[in-house]
Protein backbone atom coordinates (compact mmCIF):
# COMPACT_ATOMS: atom_id res chain seq x y z
CA UNK A 1 0.00 0.00 0.00
CA UNK A 2 1.49 3.36 -0.87
CA UNK A 3 -0.89 5.67 0.05
CA UNK A 4 -0.21 7.82 2.98
CA UNK A 5 -3.35 9.67 3.75
CA UNK A 6 -4.60 10.82 7.41
CA UNK A 7 -7.08 8.50 7.91
CA UNK A 8 -5.20 5.33 7.36
CA UNK A 9 -2.15 6.73 9.58
CA UNK A 10 -5.13 7.63 12.53
CA UNK A 11 -6.50 3.88 12.00
CA UNK A 12 -3.40 2.47 12.32
CA UNK A 13 -3.50 0.44 8.74
CA UNK A 14 0.07 -1.40 8.30
CA UNK A 15 1.32 -0.72 5.07
CA UNK A 16 1.07 -4.69 4.03
CA UNK A 17 -1.05 -7.48 4.40
CA UNK A 18 -4.89 -8.07 3.70
CA UNK A 19 -6.79 -4.85 4.98
CA UNK A 20 -3.75 -3.04 2.96
CA UNK A 21 -4.47 -4.84 -0.01
CA UNK A 22 -8.25 -4.12 -0.11
CA UNK A 23 -7.68 -0.53 0.22
CA UNK A 24 -5.21 -0.89 -2.32
CA UNK A 25 -7.88 -1.82 -4.81
CA UNK A 26 -10.43 1.22 -3.11
CA UNK A 27 -7.24 4.29 -3.53
CA UNK A 28 -9.31 6.70 -5.63
CA UNK A 29 -11.85 6.91 -2.81
CA UNK A 30 -8.54 7.57 -0.03
CA UNK A 31 -6.85 9.78 -2.69
CA UNK A 32 -10.45 12.14 -2.92
CA UNK A 33 -10.96 11.60 1.08
CA UNK A 34 -7.08 13.34 1.22
CA UNK A 35 -7.86 16.08 -1.15
CA UNK A 36 -10.93 16.79 0.54
CA UNK A 37 -9.40 17.18 3.31
CA UNK A 38 -6.85 19.85 1.70
CA UNK A 39 -9.67 21.58 0.23
CA UNK A 40 -11.56 22.02 3.70
CA UNK A 41 -8.55 22.99 5.98
CA UNK A 42 -6.90 24.41 3.20
CA UNK A 43 -8.25 26.22 1.09
CA UNK A 44 -7.24 28.89 -1.73
CA UNK A 45 -10.18 31.28 -0.50
CA UNK A 46 -10.35 30.60 3.10
CA UNK A 47 -13.10 33.26 3.55
CA UNK A 48 -12.71 34.21 7.15
CA UNK A 49 -11.52 31.61 8.45
CA UNK A 50 -8.10 31.40 8.40
CA UNK A 51 -6.01 27.50 7.80
CA UNK A 52 -4.80 28.00 11.41
CA UNK A 53 -8.60 28.50 12.91
CA UNK A 54 -9.74 25.59 10.72
CA UNK A 55 -6.84 23.36 11.85
CA UNK A 56 -8.03 24.61 15.72
CA UNK A 57 -11.57 24.00 14.95
CA UNK A 58 -10.83 20.80 13.20
CA UNK A 59 -8.72 19.88 16.00
CA UNK A 60 -11.95 20.67 18.41
CA UNK A 61 -13.81 18.42 16.80
CA UNK A 62 -11.40 15.80 17.28
CA UNK A 63 -11.49 16.16 20.78
CA UNK A 64 -15.32 16.28 21.08
CA UNK A 65 -15.17 13.03 19.23
CA UNK A 66 -12.46 11.00 21.50
CA UNK A 67 -10.02 10.98 18.64
CA UNK A 68 -7.39 12.61 20.78
CA UNK A 69 -4.59 11.46 18.23
CA UNK A 70 -6.34 12.79 15.76
CA UNK A 71 -6.91 16.26 17.27
CA UNK A 72 -2.92 16.33 18.12
CA UNK A 73 -2.50 16.08 14.42
CA UNK A 74 -4.75 18.96 13.69
CA UNK A 75 -3.90 20.95 16.27
CA UNK A 76 -0.22 21.42 15.50
CA UNK A 77 -1.21 23.78 12.83
CA UNK A 78 -3.61 25.78 14.48
CA UNK A 79 -1.00 28.43 15.19
CA UNK A 80 -2.58 31.63 17.18
CA UNK A 81 -5.63 29.62 17.79
CA UNK A 82 -4.34 26.66 19.56
CA UNK A 83 -6.37 27.29 22.69
CA UNK A 84 -9.24 26.79 20.86
CA UNK A 85 -8.64 23.29 20.64
CA UNK A 86 -9.79 22.91 23.75
CA UNK A 87 -13.08 22.56 24.39
CA UNK A 88 -13.26 24.35 27.54
CA UNK A 89 -12.49 27.35 25.71
CA UNK A 90 -15.88 29.29 24.43
CA UNK A 91 -13.47 31.48 21.57
CA UNK A 92 -14.69 34.59 23.69
CA UNK A 93 -11.10 35.97 23.78
CA UNK A 94 -11.03 35.46 19.90
CA UNK A 95 -14.77 36.73 19.46
CA UNK A 96 -15.83 33.97 18.12
CA UNK A 97 -18.23 32.90 20.76
CA UNK A 98 -21.48 31.91 18.49
CA UNK A 99 -18.76 30.09 15.72
CA UNK A 100 -17.43 27.85 18.47
CA UNK A 101 -20.70 27.07 19.82
CA UNK A 102 -22.36 26.49 16.58
CA UNK A 103 -19.36 24.30 16.03
CA UNK A 104 -19.76 22.08 19.05
CA UNK A 105 -23.10 21.78 18.68
CA UNK A 106 -22.83 20.40 15.03
CA UNK A 107 -20.02 18.11 16.35
CA UNK A 108 -21.27 16.31 18.95
CA UNK A 109 -25.28 17.42 19.30
CA UNK A 110 -25.95 17.41 15.64
CA UNK A 111 -29.52 16.10 15.99
CA UNK A 112 -30.10 19.03 17.69
CA UNK A 113 -28.92 22.02 15.48
CA UNK A 114 -32.05 23.99 14.27
CA UNK A 115 -32.85 27.37 12.50
CA UNK A 116 -32.24 29.42 15.43
CA UNK A 117 -28.49 28.32 15.20
CA UNK A 118 -27.41 29.48 11.72
CA UNK A 119 -30.01 33.14 12.78
CA UNK A 120 -27.27 33.08 15.27
CA UNK A 121 -24.21 33.14 13.21
CA UNK A 122 -26.72 35.79 11.31
CA UNK A 123 -26.95 38.18 14.13
CA UNK A 124 -23.50 37.71 14.80
CA UNK A 125 -22.58 38.89 11.49
CA UNK A 126 -21.42 35.85 9.90
CA UNK A 127 -22.42 35.68 5.90
CA UNK A 128 -23.98 32.79 4.50
CA UNK A 129 -21.29 31.51 2.27
CA UNK A 130 -18.88 31.73 5.45
CA UNK A 131 -21.65 29.14 7.51
CA UNK A 132 -21.41 27.35 4.83
CA UNK A 133 -17.58 26.99 4.82
CA UNK A 134 -18.19 26.66 8.77
CA UNK A 135 -20.85 23.57 7.88
CA UNK A 136 -18.39 21.96 5.54
CA UNK A 137 -15.47 21.85 7.77
CA UNK A 138 -17.82 19.98 10.26
CA UNK A 139 -19.03 17.68 7.51
CA UNK A 140 -15.54 16.41 6.06
CA UNK A 141 -15.01 16.02 9.93
CA UNK A 142 -17.65 14.05 10.93
CA UNK A 143 -16.95 11.57 7.37
CA UNK A 144 -13.56 11.48 8.21
CA UNK A 145 -14.05 10.13 11.87
CA UNK A 146 -16.18 7.41 10.78
CA UNK A 147 -13.82 6.34 7.57
CA UNK A 148 -11.16 6.20 10.41
CA UNK A 149 -13.69 4.39 13.01
CA UNK A 150 -14.82 1.80 9.60
CA UNK A 151 -10.95 0.89 9.37
CA UNK A 152 -10.05 0.42 12.27
CA UNK A 153 -13.25 -2.13 12.51
CA UNK A 154 -11.76 -3.73 9.33
CA UNK A 155 -8.44 -3.99 10.79
CA UNK A 156 -9.26 -6.03 13.76
CA UNK A 157 -11.85 -7.76 11.34
CA UNK A 158 -8.52 -8.74 8.96
CA UNK A 159 -5.78 -9.35 12.14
Amino acid sequence: MALDTTALRQAGVATDGTLAAAIDGRATIFEMTQAAEEAVLRPQDAGPWSHELRAALAARIAVLNGETDLATRYGQGAGAFADLADPADDGAAQGLTEVVGFMDKVAADTRNVAAVDILGLQAAGVADADIVRLAELNAFLAYQLRVIAGLRLMKGAFA
